[in-house]
């Protein structure tokens, strides 16, 4: 089963794919959490990544595209992957299609977790302290949660037309919103 995470950042999509992953035997795409690793390994394509997080800015769909692709047609992956933080803009929602289709695999279900922006800043402000992430100040969050609302309507859009796009309130308590994914999956 292949799921999409869908939500501002903060919304909870890391939260809820580590929870899937663990109850389903699935793997977690994070794409934030892939970017961060190649700016850990210093990389080339981490300092581009770098320089884009700290604007508040979504890194090159180039860029996102390709790691992606990697993970989708990894054979022992196949229809058992959890999108988080992907895709964010058409492009990428339209690769995602062609490159699954070309594995011949499909999206089962989409979830967007919806959340107000108030909630987001107070969330991201605590997970700056918990786990001391650089792109987690005020400023970027705020220019993050912008970008994110222009950039990505056409997307939610895009998804929210379709059968299996379920929309969540992600205000609520962490193991509410499982328990609310989990009925909709019947597991």
């Amino acid at each position: 089963m292949n799921i999409i995470l869908f939500g501002p950042p903060g919304a909870g999509k890391g939260t809820q794919a580590k929870n899937l992953e663990e109850k389903l035997n699935n793997y977690q795409v994070s794409t934030g959490d892939m970017l961060r690793d190649e700016i850990k390994k210093d990389t080339e394509i981490g300092k581009k990544i770098i320089n884009y997080m700290n604007e508040g800015k979504f890194v090159d769909d180039e860029i996102v595209n390709k790691i992606i692709k990697n993970v989708i047609f990894d054979p022992q992956k196949k229809d058992k992957l959890i999108f988080d933080g992907y895709p964010r803009t058409i492009e990428q929602a339209k690769n995602l299609d062609l490159w699954l289709s070309d594995s011949k695999q499909k999206i089962d279900f989409i979830f967007f977790l919806n959340v107000n922006k108030d909630t987001l800043i107070k969330r991201i402000e605590k997970r700056k302290i918990l786990e001391k992430r650089s792109d987690d100040d005020l400023d970027t969050i705020l220019k993050r949660f912008d970008t994110y609302m222009e950039t990505t309507k056409p997307v939610l859009k895009y998804y929210s037309t379709k059968s299996n796009f379920k929309e969540i309130d992600g205000s609520l308590e962490i193991a509410e919103i499982t328990s609310k994914i989990l009925n909709i999956l019947k597991v």
